[in-house]
């Protein structure tokens, strides 16, 4: 395995120690909440701050950020007071100006930062104090592919791949199969994996609990950058922006987080909720990084980032699908002018505009694009590109995807694909890449059916058939099995086939498919095949076959033979024991039965030998998963998901009780209170928790004869149990034994991760486990220990996927070297086992060789269909045929029987007829019974009516063969040849017989400067619009999903409280912002002053524009090269490639078919006008007929002809049938078939024709009915004359004679007319006829250009590869030019850095010598001496870092021997003339000077040796720099060349354009080469030139002189101009001198010194006295709140008190009426009195009565009007009572009616 070593280098180390500064406003947060996360994130620390681009904002965490809000905005800053309050309790103290610009740089991490991938991989788990080594295995290959994850491949250049697989990311060379391994960090799998644009980074995003996005540098591999706490289980999706400066990350489930990160500096820059369901993709838009998109499971969301107040915020727009269904979107693709194209579930594609879908494109016929889902789509080189679950990739026109549009309610439109490819059968493509191979146009396929491919899509007549690269395993693994033998291995998986690896040499042998997936594996003993050669497979369909493994190179070989492979299959038996898919396979130990298991719940028995003969099978309580034969018999256990386990937990939990019941009486005590000593305090005992349903059995194997250990899942994991089989007893069945696990054993974190494989080594020492989740351990047991009683040291690894990569199978090879583990996430890993003896350099299996004859031998046939009867139900079929052939022979008899009864009742009948009439008996005598006659009745309708049903499928059947012969042939034509015919001559004109247009008129481009140009065109249009639409939405758009309380809450007017305090805060905000504006700007200032300073040119500068304008000048100017010249130079912008002539030849073949059609609906037009002619010739011919019946035959004019339509004229005539002519059809059939002429089939187009001529004739058919009515009436009024013949008077002769003058004048004006129609009609035609003959010219011409331009095409294709090359390596050497350039100025940098280094050393040797001349000071005797000991030279052993501990004797050896070193050193270094010892110091010398003097002599040695190394880099990069500027001459050498090189291609191929012939029609007047007056007969030397062109050179002549004049009077006017700004500048510095002075005095007079304005202008507010004035405004505020309340219950109560007295009031009005009433009473009374005074003398009695009851009533109405009085001036007083009215007594009822 290959991994990337330490690349942690010292300069890395040391940016790290650098990095901790001031940490950033989120780091500080982050770190106050929790500890661990600071640890975690210790690299944020050399972090800065992320700023948005509109102000000092920056991403911050926060704990109480809700997911709510996560939908329509991100978290940014809150510029609000009270945020800044809360804010600034995290701020450092304040620093000096210059601390924090240090502060701040420290912040930034170094562009030459790296990670140390040793320390931040996942290495394997050890047990502590184990001597287990950590490399106990090394994966050394890898046989798997996830082929089902998205975007699991990735390139990384044009011969490397990788791809996930597992825990491990893997990196594949596509020449050399060479891989190479980088492990996941987190140790919990991959989510998904991402490449930069530039190919120099890759993403690996990996999952787990808030899983980390690691960003590796290639090829170095060094990890780069670490982005942390993305999101909270896994990534789903990564993507870079075009620029690779930002990376989107959307999170899977729950959480679904997106983010948009500034990777570099690991910070996020905005955050949000994708959404609430699966998220399956992220992507920027390539042309605007402001918008993304996201898609997944049934939603399309796009993204926009908007900057507001508040700062930067990702604001997503839901896509609506309107009338169409909704659908999951897995490939989708962003259009240069914002819309996007998105596949859906049925293959169709959706065009996305606004969030709205503006139309559903399809094919023709309303087919779909795809049979299936569309899993990518990409935009290449004007061509959109789809990519289908159904194995197609279709390339579709750019411009009629973007510019489509609706055309009905249905809201589809029908395209077609310019070019398809269909990969291969049961292809499932995925996702595709390009690969960057020059002049190709390949691409790599991620195949889900488990393949890669690579494709050629450029579609020409060199276009590559696609190629299989590499083929795996699609889906989970099913069965492992290892050759006893050799190195090799076989699996076998779901997607129906079994394959052979050689994992030695890590090579695929062969394959073989079946019709069903195979799901059970074993390899053939070496008892049963000698030279284990045979594999033994069972498939889920119960069928198991033997296969026969062989090498075919040793075969008898014979001539004209292909390529042999190393290995072969050949099927050798196959049999079907189980109705149910195999599950298990096991030999016997001496081989000779075989036990297959099944979900069937039955094992089978076989008897091996040959043939495998059926022994018998036995049925089992459950499915079967696992079969073990006994150690030392046939006797086996069977372990399936629920066999026994009920029992088996009863048991268990029924020995816990006894347990716990024991312990708590008697001895159980004391045990009981010993173990609470031990543990002090132990909380009583919870229930014994029983699952309700038994734990499957995942595994077991057998310990000894008789004795097992399984392993369980779900509520049992965590322990293996050993259990034992119940003595044997014949009496007894085993089911009611009840017996339990006798031990077990607890693995240590397997609670939730059970055992679900387990293999041993050979010596039985080492016992390897496959866990569920994927991982590997390993547990180290000691020989012959089958009760595993040191099961406690483990080596454990993760190496699948955690959450789908269950290990379903491990094996060791045949002599313990390799392991090999499959798992469901598809992937096969190789590893070898630690050895103290290494593998062999190369190690190869060994094939076995083919058994003699086995090419002869005849392949047996094998069993495909899965509803196959299986052994046991073959054996059922067979009886059961036997019993129903008994019964048929029953039947026959029967049959018999009836067939003699009927001859009889036959008889009886012909007796009857025999007998007289009278005698007869009648036919329903004979009945039995009369309803079985009507029985019969209703069966033959019922079976007439099934015989329509049988029918319909052939109905339907004849129907789309129809459809598909009209589609076929009548489809793709648009037009076909219409013969219009003039009436009175011969001429005639046809239409075009035009076909849809064809892939080149499709072919439309837009360009690269088109679409940008159109992006800001929209930009600058929509974003005043876009802006203007929020606002009025009031933010509906970014939060779609509030709900009507919140936004009841949100558009809420505002109360004037909170208006005038958030006006003080707002009025506070901006006084801040301002303060931070001014410091900006000031800032702002200082750069641009920099940046102009910086952009001053020198004196000697020449612009690079003038100079390449003078040089194109000199090279081009004057001079018209033509193309034939051997020295013409293409100019760049006429280069021409394949595509440009492609994009031509289509712009033409559209030109001429927009003609060709504008024709055809002018000849159409003409036919139809022809048809409206003969109608109305039709009603004229009538109507003089008409007339020519009431005038002498002697007075009639000939009456013209009319006009017929020719069967040409309609040819859509010819495909309309009814049931008349398929019938004579179908008796033409008959009666051909009859006379044996099958060879004439003209019977259907004779039928056809018929039918034509008699449409046509129908045509004047129904025109004629008018004249037939007409001529009926006229015959009628003959006959009616006949019956009237008297004399006419003299009136009616002169009325005869005029109408006799009308109907000749009518008779020949109807003549005359129906002779101009005509005339008109035919010249019409011929008009047209000469229009077509001038487009027939222009089409042959169209022609002959179309067939040049296809000839350059093909020539073009030809050269683009070299070509492409060529241009490749010149952009190559450029590229190499530059980057040489740059290391020489590097070089050169490092060569100043190291001179001044240089001189660094040098003072401070100067300083030591100096401060020790100082320090002996003057007259000191021993001065020489101790100079002399400064100077003595020594030599010194260099320091080496030397790892691990060495032996003390070698140690001291070697100090000897450096010993004896120096002082041979010291011997020599001391001069001639006198010898001295420096060792010790001499009398009354100075010990501290002394002491002093060697110390300063080590550090002189420092300095020197310092000063060599020093002086040595310098000559290293002399060399260096000398070598670098050998190569850049080198390389420019070959850059001319290339460059040189390219340019003899352009000239070739202008070359070969050149020969091909080119038709140019010319007319005489056009040709100005003459000779002699005469065209000369040979015309190959001239030269064809434009008018255009001879014209454009002839201006140019004039355009050059008036440039010249207009040049030099530019230059006159420059210099004049130049003078003039130097006397300017003179005055402005004497202008700003004098205002500098100026505002200094100012300053002083002022301020009283200098100041720095700068500060004054950035001074903010007083943000303690902006707070109390804000909570003043809040109690005032508060306080008028208060008084309007109080307002508000006085007003209720004056308008209680106006309500009483309107009710008063009433009352009023109410007494008034009663008066009135009184007062009419009065009256009425005293009426009565007067008219009664004489009448009568003396009162009655009633009369009494009734003044009696009238005065009562009085009374009564004056007493209210009192109370009503009383109440009135209650009310007008203030607080008064109010009583109620008084009640009129109820005894008496008054009623004044009666009076």
């Amino acid at each position: 395995m290959k991994e990337p070593g330490d690349q942690d280098s010292y300069g890395e180390r040391l940016d790290r120690s650098k990095s901790p500064g001031k940490r950033s406003l989120s780091s500080l947060k982050s770190a106050s909440r929790s500890a661990v996360r600071e640890g975690n994130k210790a690299s944020e620390d050399a972090t800065d701050e992320t700023l948005t681009e509109g102000g000092g904002e920056s991403y911050l965490e926060d704990d109480d950020y809700s997911m709510e809000h996560l939908e329509g905005s991100s978290s940014s800053f809150q510029d609000d007071y009270v945020e800044t309050i809360r804010e600034s309790q995290y701020l450092e103290a304040p620093a000096s100006a210059s601390e924090g610009a240090e502060e701040e740089v420290k912040k930034k991490i170094s562009e030459n930062f790296f990670y140390d991938y040793m320390e931040l991989v996942l290495m394997p788990f050890v047990t502590p104090d184990s001597n287990i080594p950590l490399d106990l295995l090394t994966l050394v290959h890898s046989f798997g592919y996830d082929c089902k994850k998205r975007a699991n491949l990735q390139l990384l250049d044009s011969n490397t791949v990788m791809y996930i697989a597992g825990n491990q990311l893997i990196l594949l060379n596509l020449k050399t199969k060479e891989q190479i391994y980088l492990r996941s960090s987190s140790g919990r799998g991959i989510g998904v994996i991402g490449v930069h644009p530039d190919k120099t980074y890759f993403t690996v995003a990996e999952k787990g609990v808030f899983p980390k996005i690691i960003i590796y540098e290639y090829p170095s591999l060094r990890p780069y950058r670490i982005l942390r706490d993305g999101t909270e289980l896994a990534y789903a999706y990564v993507d870079f922006n075009y620029d690779g400066t930002l990376l989107a990350s959307v999170g899977s489930n729950p959480d679904h987080t997106l983010i948009i990160w500034n990777w570099k500096e690991e910070q996020p820059i905005l955050k949000t909720k994708a959404f609430s369901q699966e998220v399956f993709k992220v992507t920027f838009n390539p042309e605007d990084d402001e918008q993304l998109t996201t898609a997944g499971s049934g939603h399309i969301k796009f993204w926009e980032i908007a900057l507001t107040f508040t700062g930067l915020k990702l604001q997503g727009s839901l896509g609506r699908f309107g009338k169409t269904a909704t659908t999951d979107i897995e490939g989708y693709m962003e259009l240069p002018d914002g819309k996007v194209l998105s596949g859906s579930e049925w293959g169709n594609m959706l065009l996305w505009e606004g969030g709205l879908i503006k139309v559903e494109l399809c094919r023709a016929a309303r087919k779909s694009c795809h049979q299936g889902p569309i899993n990518q789509i990409v935009l290449d080189e004007g061509e959109v590109i789809t990519i289908g679950a159904d194995g197609c990739i279709r390339i579709w026109d750019f411009e009629t995807v973007d510019t489509a549009d609706s055309i009905d309610e249905t809201g589809l439109l029908e395209i077609e694909p310019i070019n398809e490819l269909q990969v291969g059968k049961n292809v499932k493509l995925f996702s595709m890449i390009k690969m960057n191979e020059i002049g190709s146009n390949f691409w790599l396929a991620q195949d889900a059916s488990g393949a890669i491919w690579k494709l050629d899509l450029s579609f020409s007549n060199i276009t590559q058939d696609p190629d299989c690269l590499f083929s795996f395993h699609s889906g989970a693994i099913e069965a492992l099995a290892v050759s006893p033998l050799t190195y090799l291995m076989a699996t076998t998986a779901l997607d129906c086939s079994v394959r052979i690896y050689d994992f030695a040499s890590k090579t695929p042998l062969a394959q073989m498919k079946f019709k069903q997936g195979g799901t059970a594996l074993a390899w053939v003993p070496r008892l049963v095949s000698y030279n284990g050669a045979q594999i033994i497979v069972g498939f889920e369909d119960g069928v198991v076959r033997v296969l026969e493994l062989y090498d075919p190179k040793r075969l008898t070989v014979f001539a004209g033979r292909k390529k042999v492979s190393d290995a072969d299959i050949n099927l050798k038996q196959v049999f079907k024991p189980h109705t149910a898919r195999v599950t298990a396979l096991a030999y016997e130990r001496d081989g000779e039965i075989l036990a297959t298991g099944s979900e069937d719940q039955t094992v089978f028995f076989f008897e091996v030998e040959k043939d495998y003969k059926p022994i018998g099978y036995i049925t089992t309580p459950g499915p079967v998963c696992q079969l073990i034969w006994s150690p030392n018999s046939h006797r086996f256990i069977e372990i399936e998901k629920r066999k026994r386990l009920k029992e088996l937990k009863e048991k268990q939990k029924e020995e816990r009780r006894k347990q716990l019941a024991a312990e708590m009486g008697g001895n159980g005590e004391k045990e009981f209170h010993a173990e609470e000593e031990e543990v002090e305090a132990e909380e009583p005992l919870p229930e014994i928790f029983i699952p309700s349903t038994p734990c499957h059995i995942l595994c077991g194997f057998y310990s000894e004869p008789g004795k097992f250990w399984v392993s369980l899942g779900g509520y049992d994991a965590g322990f293996l149990y050993h259990c034992e089989f119940p003595p044997y007893d014949k009496n007894s069945a085993i089911t009611e034994m009840k017996n339990e696990p006798f031990d077990f054993r607890r693995l240590e974190d397997t609670e939730d991760n059970p055992i679900q494989a387990i293999t041993f080594s050979i010596h039985q020492d080492l016992m390897f486990c496959g866990m569920q989740d994927g991982a590997i351990r390993v547990y180290i047991l000691s020989q012959n220990n089958p009760s595993l009683m040191n099961m406690v040291d483990y080596w454990h690894f993760n190496i699948h996927d955690n959450n789908y990569g269950c290990v379903k199978g491990i094996s060791t090879s045949f002599d313990d070297r390799f392991l090999v583990t499959t798992g469901a996430d598809s992937n096969i890993f190789v590893f070898t086992i630690f050895s103290e003896f290494e593998l062999k350099k190369s190690i190869k299996a060994k094939v076995p060789s083919p058994r003699f004859g086995i090419e002869a031998e005849p392949i047996p046939e094998d069993i495909e269909d899965p509803k196959s009867y299986s052994i046991e139900n073959a054996r059922r079929k067979r009886e059961h045929d036997k019993l129903m052939k008994e019964v048929e022979e029953i039947k026959a008899g029967k049959r018999e029987k009836l067939k003699a009864l009927r001859n009889e009742f036959w008889k009886l009948l012909e007796m009857n007829q025999e007998l007289p009439k009278h005698m007869q008996f009648k036919r329903t005598d004979f009945d039995v019974d009369s309803k079985i006659r009507a029985e019969i009745a209703r069966k033959t309708a019922f079976k007439i009516h099934e015989v329509e049903k049988e029918l319909a499928w052939e109905k339907e059947k004849h129907e789309l063969s129809l459809m598909k012969l009209q589609n076929r042939f009548r489809e793709s034509l648009e037009n076909d040849i219409i013969v219009v015919r003039a009436i009175q001559s011969d001429h005639k004109i046809s239409s075009y017989r035009l076909v849809k247009p064809s892939k080149y008129s499709k072919f439309k481009r837009i360009s690269l400067t088109e679409r940008r140009a159109s992006k800001l065109e929209r930009s600058e249009k929509e974003g005043a619009g876009r802006k203007d639409s929020q606002k009025d939405t009031g933010g509906s758009i970014s939060v779609p999903e509030e709900s009507i309380i919140e936004k009841g809450k949100k558009f809420r007017p505002k109360t004037l409280s909170e208006i005038m305090v958030e006006n003080q805060i707002e009025k506070t905000r901006k006084l801040i912002l301002k303060a931070e504006r001014a410091q900006l700007k000031i800032q702002q200032r200082k750069k641009e002053w920099e940046e102009l300073y910086k952009s001053k040119p020198q004196d000697d500068f020449e612009d690079p524009r003038d100079v390449q304008a003078i040089k194109e000048a000199q090279l081009y100017m004057g001079d018209f090269n033509l193309k034939t010249a051997p020295d013409y130079k293409i100019p760049e912008h006429m280069r021409v490639n394949a595509a440009k002539k492609k994009e031509e030849l289509g712009h033409l073949d559209s030109m001429a078919h927009s003609k060709k059609k504008n024709m055809n609906k002018c000849i159409i037009s003409l036919r139809d006008l022809k048809v409206a002619v003969i109608e109305e010739i039709q009603c004229l011919v009538q109507e003089l007929k008409t007339i020519q019946a009431t005038l002498h035959i002697s007075k009639h004019i000939p009456i013209p002809e009319v006009p017929q339509i020719y069967p040409e004229e309609v040819p859509e005539k010819r495909f309309q049938y009814d049931e008349e002519i398929l019938l004579n059809f179908k008796r033409q059939q008959i009666q051909d078939e009859k006379s044996h002429q099958l060879e004439e089939s003209a019977g259907s187009g004779g039928g056809f024709l018929r039918l034509s001529s008699r449409k046509d004739g129908d045509l004047t058919r129904d025109s004629l009915s008018k004249s037939s009515k007409a001529s009926a009436s006229s015959a009628d009024t003959a006959k009616l004359s006949e019956f009237e013949k008297v004399d006419p008077i003299d009136v009616e002769l002169e009325i005869m004679k005029r109408d006799e003058i009308k109907h000749l004048y009518m008779q020949q004006y109807l003549t005359n007319r129906i002779k101009e129609l005509i005339v008109t009609f035919d010249a019409e035609l011929r008009l047209l006829r000469h229009q077509k003959l001038k487009l027939d010219t222009q089409m042959k011409l169209s022609d002959l250009h179309h067939v040049t331009l296809f000839q350059e095409m093909l020539l073009l294709k030809n050269f683009e590869k070299q070509e492409n090359i060529l241009q490749e390596r010149v952009n190559s050497l450029d590229k190499e030019e530059q980057d040489m350039q740059w290391k020489i100025n590097e070089t050169l940098k490092e060569m100043e850095e190291k001179k001044n280094e240089i001189a660094k050393f040098q003072d401070q040797e100067k300083a030591l010598y100096a401060g020790f001349q100082a320090a002996i000071g003057e007259n000191n005797k021993f001065a020489n001496f101790l100079m002399k000991v400064l100077k003595k030279r020594i030599k010194r052993v260099k320091k080496k870092e030397v790892e691990g501990d060495a032996d003390e004797d070698e140690d001291s050896d070697e100090s000897s021997e450096e010993e004896s070193s120096l002082e041979s050193g010291e011997d020599e270094s001391g001069s001639d003339d006198e010898v001295f010892d420096d060792s010790i110091c001499p009398t009354n010398c100075d010990v501290g000077l002394f002491e002093m003097a060697l110390q300063l002599r080590e550090k002189r040695l420092d300095i020197e040796e310092a000063l060599v190394e020093e002086k040595k880099s310098i000559d290293n990069l002399k060399k260096e720099h000398d070598a670098l500027s050998k190569k850049v001459k080198i390389v420019a050498t070959n850059l001319n060349a290339a460059e040189e090189a390219l340019e003899a291609y352009q000239r070739e191929k202008q070359q070969r354009l050149n020969e091909l012939m080119v038709v140019i029609p010319l007319k005489l007047h056009q040709i100005e080469h003459v000779v002699f007056g005469e065209i000369p007969s040979d015309l190959s030397g001239t030269l064809v030139f434009s008018n255009q062109s001879l014209s454009r050179l002839q201006e140019r002549i004039t355009q050059l002189h008036e440039e010249n004049a207009k040049q030099q009077k530019l230059n006159k006017e420059c210099r004049e101009r130049r003078k003039q700004l130097i006397r300017e500048k003179r005055e402005m510095a004497k202008t700003i001198s004098k205002m500098e002075e100026t505002v200094r005095q100012l300053m002083i007079s002022k301020f009283g010194r200098v100041i720095n304005l700068e500060a004054l202008q950035t001074l903010s507010v007083n943000t303690t006295l902006e707070e109390l004035k804000i909570r003043k405004i809040r109690k005032e505020l508060l306080n008028a709140k208060e008084m309007k309340m109080w307002e508000e219950k006085i007003a209720q109560v004056r308008w209680e008190l106006m309500m009483k007295t309107k009710e008063h009031t009433k009352k009023l009005h109410q007494m008034n009426d009663l008066c009135i009433e009184k007062k009419k009473l009065d009256s009425r009374l005293n009426t009565l009195q007067n008219q009664q005074g004489n009448a009568f003398q003396g009162p009655r009695k009633a009369d009494i009565v009734a003044k009696d009851k009238v005065a009562e009533l009085i009374q009564l109405q004056a007493e209210r009007i009192l109370a009503l009085k009383e109440e009135i001036a209650l009310l007008h007083k203030k607080g008064g009572l109010i009583l109620p009215p008084i009640q009129p007594p109820q005894e008496k009822e008054m009623n004044p009616m009666g009076l």
